[in-house]
């Protein structure tokens, strides 16, 4: 997988187109399990994110994570914010100083950024929340010779998984049992930033071609 700075940069803006189509139906998903902003919240927090690295030119894929990372924490309300923004942070981190970031290298800020996420949500795998798509994005992404293709598909096929998880986490878990039947919004907004790398990708191919 061909990550650079600047389909880095694309990544994020592909992102935030993405949660602005999708924002009625993450809310709504969110409605049935929370507070019921989740996707207003995170389209407003990424039409933030465009206006700060749209314009500006980055030397590496760490920069450029990094000024989204802080504007999502400064931006985004709820428990999306610390969540989304901690995890692009600890990515940032190890992709700093890198103009192009490796296979391997794309991996390990995936597990910095779970470990963020894990950290500040007090939760791990399998308690309905953002982590039961990115644990597996990670997986697949370890096994090397990563194609975007198919951690979007996996990060498809654990987001739906998460309609027959109980929620252990937030204030879903408020609902225990019947909070399963329902996909959960910031799994769905996960697959939605996984879909945007795929976006962002072709869109550089097809720059390249």
């Amino acid at each position: 997988m061909n990550l650079t700075t600047e389909t880095a940069k694309q990544w994020l803006l592909a992102a935030g187109r993405d949660m602005q189509e999708n924002k009625g139906y993450l809310s709504e998903l969110d409605q049935a399990i929370g507070d019921g902003d989740h996707g207003h919240n995170m389209a407003r927090g990424f039409a933030e994110v465009e206006k700060k690295i749209a314009s500006k030119t980055y030397d590496d894929v760490g920069s450029v994570v990094k000024d989204a990372s802080m504007t999502i924490i400064s931006k985004v309300g709820g428990a999306a914010g610390p969540l989304y923004g901690t995890a692009f942070l600890k990515a940032s981190g190890v992709w700093k100083g890198k103009a192009e970031v490796t296979d391997e290298e794309f991996a390990e800020g995936l597990k910095a950024a779970i470990d963020g996420i894990a950290q500040r949500g007090k939760s791990e795998q399998g308690q309905k929340t953002m982590l039961d798509v990115w644990i597996p994005v990670l997986q697949e992404a370890e096994k090397g010779n990563i194609e975007a293709e198919q951690l979007a598909q996996t990060a498809k096929e654990a987001m739906e998984k998460t309609e027959g998880i109980e929620a252990k986490k937030g204030r879903a878990a408020y609902l225990g049992e019947r909070s399963i039947g329902h996909l959960d919004p910031g799994a769905y907004s996960s697959y939605l930033l996984f879909e945007a790398l795929v976006e962002a990708i072709e869109a550089g191919g097809e720059a390249n071609g």
